[in-house]
């Protein structure tokens, strides 16, 4: 079943992606596009980030489809990976977590269900700031990645496509 779930998911990500490659738009607004929407599947504004992916597009002109297809590029099987990663960046460059380490962080997370809601107010607090300038990294370096790659592969196929006709 979950097999089944996962290659339903592989499919409609593959066909969506298929989608943005036949666009008709320049390839460096359409890779533009797709890594804007990236940066924001970066941010931990989890549950807005399709809006926020939208309203962006709206404001930049570019196509929302696109957008929207790079902001579900962070699938929720990655997004503890990605916002751990964001975690430890931000930890860096804001080492003190205004009194929080990294370790007691892991402790309370590990026995989150025994936490209040007082605690996780507390907990988020603390790692606000930390968490907001690491998911602003890994989302700079992995829109950046993104536009270069969309960009290059957008240039080839329609090369090629040119070569053809």
């Amino acid at each position: 079943m979950a097999a089944a779930a996962l290659t339903r998911v592989r499919r409609a990500v593959v066909a969506r992606l298929g989608a943005v490659l036949r666009l008709d738009d320049p390839p460096w607004r359409v890779a533009l596009a797709l890594a804007i929407g990236v940066f924001i599947s970066c941010t931990p504004f989890w549950g807005l980030q399709t809006l926020l992916s939208l309203a962006v597009a709206t404001i930049c002109r570019l196509n929302r489809a696109v957008t929207v297809t790079g902001a579900w590029l962070n699938l929720p099987w990655f997004a503890p990976l990605v916002y751990g990663f964001a975690l430890r960046i931000g930890a860096f460059v804001v080492p003190d977590l205004h009194g929080a380490d990294l370790a007691e962080i892991a402790e309370l997370l590990q026995m989150s269900s025994a936490l209040s809601a007082s605690d996780m107010i507390v907990l988020l607090q603390n790692v606000s700031v930390a968490l907001l300038i690491g998911t602003v990294a890994v989302g700079a370096v992995a829109g950046a990645f993104t536009y270069v790659a969309a960009f290059v592969l957008l240039k080839r196929r329609r090369a090629a496509r040119m070569r053809h006709v």
